[in-house]
């Protein structure tokens, strides 16, 4: 099967404020702009800051349905460490790969969060035979000058995984995100692109 013919499945998954819902539809225009057809779901989860989201994606020749079924993500972009784990079953175990933000936000509504957080989530994940690829976004972002750029930095990490050309994603970037802050974000995908690499041929 030809990359244009297979079905590609993307879930991303972080907490409210961390930008995984416009990660997503910008993942979605672009892949519109690659031709493919494609389709989203809304976010599922506590929307607000600080709560659980995650949203799917899925492009290609011809998508009938939105959701990602466990066990058959392309990608599981993780925008914190914790969510990455939550959500890293719905990885295909042998050619899926999850992409992680290593960045940890304490949930503020468990008591002694600090202590139970699962700070060894990407070993953990390491262990069990996934695919993993860690990249330091928000710390990214933040030299970059905002750390709210996180998602794109992602953004550009997981760019080198899809079969979206560069510049289809450079033009998604240029249409969706305002002026004042179009050339920061830029910068934090190009940044993002450099982490990973391409897939081999």
């Amino acid at each position: 099967m030809s990359e244009h013919e297979k079905t590609y499945g993307v879930l991303f998954a972080g907490v409210g404020g961390q930008g995984a819902l416009l990660a997503a539809e910008i993942t979605a225009m672009a892949a519109v702009s690659g031709g493919y057809e494609v389709k989203q779901t809304e976010v599922h989860g506590v929307s607000q800051r600080g709560g659980s989201v995650e949203t799917h994606v899925r492009f290609g020749k011809t998508v009938w349905s939105p959701v990602i079924t466990p066990g058959r993500a392309d990608l599981v972009v993780g925008l914190e460490k914790l969510e990455a784990l939550r959500f890293a079953h719905f990885a295909h175990q042998s050619q899926g790969t999850i992409l992680v933000n290593d960045h940890e936000i304490l949930p503020g509504s468990v008591t002694n969060a600090a202590e139970t957080y699962p700070h060894e989530a990407l070993t953990f994940l390491n262990d069990k035979g996934y695919r993993v690829i860690t990249i330091p976004a928000s710390e990214m972002a933040r030299d970059l000058g905002d750390g709210r750029m996180a998602n794109v930095v992602m953004l550009g990490a997981m760019s080198n995984l899809l079969p979206i050309e560069e510049k289809v994603w450079l033009d998604t970037l240029r249409k969706r995100i305002p002026e004042k802050y179009r050339q920061p974000n830029l910068k934090a995908f190009e940044a993002g692109r450099k982490m990973s690499d391409p897939p081999k041929g």
